[in-house]
């Protein structure tokens, strides 16, 4: 606890640089948005449990050193970053598809089926997981916040208030996306907001595939 105490200063300003980089839009503020208006709060909360089960899948790896690891092997890297750009872009393709079409029967909030819900989360979890920024970002979290020979108390206070801000996130995105209100304007403007879905899932993919590690 002394330790904890002694770094506070370093520690609140970690959570200051998480807190920043996670309400920043990005692929899966985008999957957790767009579910929630479509499918309603069950469906949001299904994918907001997806990505959150990706950050938590690289906040343990870099914890445990595995990210530091990858970062020396680049081709590795490399294929993750592929394999994520490919993945938005197919995500772009099937918004698009949607928002092409004239028509599109809406499930009621909270309807979906228990296999949908695991696709659900499966997808938030294959959004983040295939995202090496979110690598090297918690890789950033770990060597700022932590001071030289960190208890494993303090590495835990660090990432697990790392992880309870995404958590309170990515839920509220789910929560606020998921109203009457929301799923009315959706309802008015479907094709509109699939086509900006399709759009941002799109430049995020390119963005993706074209950046350097």
């Amino acid at each position: 606890m002394n330790e904890i105490v002694q770094n506070l200063p370093q520690i609140m300003a970690t959570y200051l640089v998480y807190v920043v980089a996670v309400i920043s839009p990005g692929p899966a503020t985008l999957a957790i948005v767009s579910t929630s208006i479509a499918q309603g709060r069950r469906a949001g909360l299904t994918m907001a449990a997806g990505v959150f089960a990706g950050s938590f899948t690289w906040a343990m790896a870099a914890s445990l050193g595995l990210a530091a690891l990858l970062t020396h092997y680049a081709q590795l890297l490399q294929i993750l970053k592929i394999a994520g750009g490919l993945y938005l872009l197919y995500l772009a393709y099937k918004a698009l598809r949607s928002a092409l079409r004239k028509t599109e029967t809406l499930p009621a909030a909270g309807s979906a089926s228990p296999r949908t819900l695991k696709q659900t989360f499966l997808r938030g979890y294959a959004i983040h997981l295939t995202n090496p920024k979110a690598i090297l970002g918690w890789l950033a979290m770990i060597s700022i916040g932590l001071p030289a020979h960190a208890s494993i108390a303090t590495v835990g206070f660090i990432v697990g208030g790392c992880l309870a801000t995404g958590l309170s996130v990515f839920t509220g995105y789910a929560l606020l996306f998921s109203t009457a209100g929301a799923l009315a304007v959706y309802r008015r403007a479907r094709r509109g907001i699939e086509g900006t879905m399709a759009l941002l899932f799109g430049v995020a993919g390119v963005k993706l595939l074209t950046a350097r590690l």
